[in-house]
């Protein structure tokens, strides 16, 4: 117990923090300081990391802001806007790499995450589809259509062309709410209900239709809107 205390005591700064407790036990604010490396102008990085989260409204407005945008706050410049882009860039392609063709789907979050990651500080609507194989291996993923700001506007012959051509057994669908809340619209449903039953027609199963928020998501097939065939 002493040990651990002094321990805790001993970790002032982000970097020995992390190699004393771990990545878990940093503040985003000490992540985005390690990204920085140094501070400047009488801030330290980590006073520089407060202030890139309060300009940007937190970690989804940073992850979603231009290198340019980075750039042009004060301490930061275009090598650093660069350091973090890259950053938020590699998260991405982690989050991606779980839905590479060939890996299972085992549950609505694996794609909800990607969702998120991809859409995350857009001000439009995304709509996305998954195409699987008879045991849920995953043989594609496609933007399908971007639309405004409450909608994303979907037809089922975008959904279930790409499905048919390359031979899908079933297929899940997702997009995200710009305002971070996951609570189906009536159209959500409406297009849920014309997508299962196109589905049926052509022998194609909607497992389901995932509505993403800022921290959460909404699963048609989870709240039973419909069955599972």
């Amino acid at each position: 117990m002493a040990e651990e205390s002094r321990e805790v005591v001993g970790a002032h700064g982000p970097r020995e923090r992390i190699q004393q407790l771990g990545e878990p036990r940093l503040s985003d604010a000490e992540g985005v300081a390690l990204i920085l490396r140094t501070g400047g102008r009488g801030e330290s990085a980590e006073q520089v990391g407060q202030r890139l989260l309060r300009t940007f409204g937190g970690l989804p407005g940073l992850a979603a802001a231009s290198l340019r945008e980075l750039a042009a706050v004060s301490g930061v410049g275009p090598v650093r806007a660069a350091s973090i882009c890259a950053a938020f860039g590699l998260a991405r392609r982690l989050a991606e790499a779980s839905l590479r063709p060939g890996t299972a789907v085992r549950s609505g979050a694996d794609v909800a995450r990607v969702v998120r990651d991809s859409a995350r500080g857009s001000r439009r609507e995304s709509f996305f589809l998954v195409l699987l194989d008879v045991r849920h291996r995953i043989l594609g993923v496609h933007l399908v259509s971007t639309g405004g700001i409450d909608a994303a506007p979907v037809h089922p012959r975008e959904v279930f062309s790409p499905a048919i051509r390359d031979g899908a057994a079933a297929v899940v669908v997702a997009h995200n709410h710009p305002s971070g809340d996951p609570t189906p619209s009536a159209e959500d449903r409406v297009v849920t209900d014309r997508l299962r039953d196109v589905g049926v027609l052509v022998g194609i199963h909607l497992l389901d239709h995932l509505v993403v928020g800022n921290e959460r998501f909404y699963s048609f097939a989870e709240e039973a809107f419909f069955p599972v065939r």
